[in-house]
C-alpha cells in the first residue's frame, strides 16, 4: 500500500483532542507532555510534574493558545508534533549551560519532535521543521535555533527515536541552518536566520 503524503499546518488552540491522540497516554515520551524545556529546572520539580501534572500544564496553554507549534498528518491521522516558540518560552534551555549562547526577544527555538512509531525515518521531521521555521518567521523571529542530539563518541551514529527528540545535525543542516557550537561544547547548536 502507498505511504499517504505528509501535511503539515501549525497548532491552534483546538487541537487538544489531536495533541491527546498522537501523545497517546504516556504523554509522547515518559510523562512529557512537551513540557520539559518548559519547567525552569530538573530533578525533584520534574518528576512531581510528569505524567498527569504535565498534561494538564500543557493541556491549559494549548487551549489557551499559548503554545507555538506544528503537527504533521498522514491521511486524517496525527503522525508528528514539533514545537517551536520564543526561546524566553523555555527557561531550561538558558539553565543548560552547553546551549547558552547570545539571544534576544527576536530569538526562537526548535526544541522538540514526537514521530509516532511507524513513522520515524519517513520524512515527517523535516516537513515539521520546515513549517516550525515557517511559523517562526510569521511569528516575527529573527533568529532560530535548533540543539540537535549527536551520536555517543564510538557509537555507530544511529540514535535511539527515544533520545533524539531534539533532532539530529543533519536534519537541521538539510534545512539551511548554520551549526555555530563552540569548540569542545557537549551539545551542539544551530542557527537559521528565517527569510522574510
Amino acid at each position: 500500500m502507498p505511504t499517504p503524503p505528509i501535511v503539515t499546518r501549525p497548532l491552534t488552540s483546538d487541537d487538544w483532542p489531536v495533541i491527546e491522540r498522537l501523545f497517546g497516554p504516556n504523554g509522547a515520551c515518559g510523562g512529557c507532555w512537551c513540557m520539559y524545556w518548559r519547567l525552569p529546572r530538573g530533578g525533584k520539580l520534574w518528576e512531581e510534574s510528569k505524567g498527569a501534572p504535565n498534561k494538564r500544564s500543557f493541556k491549559k496553554l494549548v487551549t489557551n493558545g499559548n503554545v507555538h507549534g506544528c503537527l504533521a498528518f498522514a491521511a486524517d491521522e496525527p503522525v508528528g508534533w514539533c514545537c517551536v516558540g520564543p526561546r524566553a518560552d523555555f527557561p531550561r534551555v538558558e539553565r543548560t549551560k552547553a546551549l547558552r549562547v547570545e539571544w534576544d526577544e527576536t530569538t526562537w527555538a526548535v526544541v522538540c519532535f514526537y514521530i509516532r512509531s511507524g513513522w520515524r525515518r519517513h520524512g515527517v521531521a523535516g516537513a515539521l521543521l520546515k513549517e516550525a521555521v515557517n511559523v517562526a518567521r510569521r511569528g516575527g523571529a529573527r533568529s532560530l535555533h535548533g540543539y540537535p542530539v549527536r551520536p555517543s563518541a564510538g557509537g555507530d551514529g544511529d540514535i535511539p527515536a527515544a533520545f533524539a527528540w531534539t533532532g539530529v545535525a543533519p536534519l537541521f543542516q538539510q534545512a539551511g541552518f548554520r551549526d555555530v557550537t563552540p569548540p569542545g561544547n557537549p551539545r551542539d547548536i544551530f542557527i537559521k536566520r528565517p527569510a522574510r
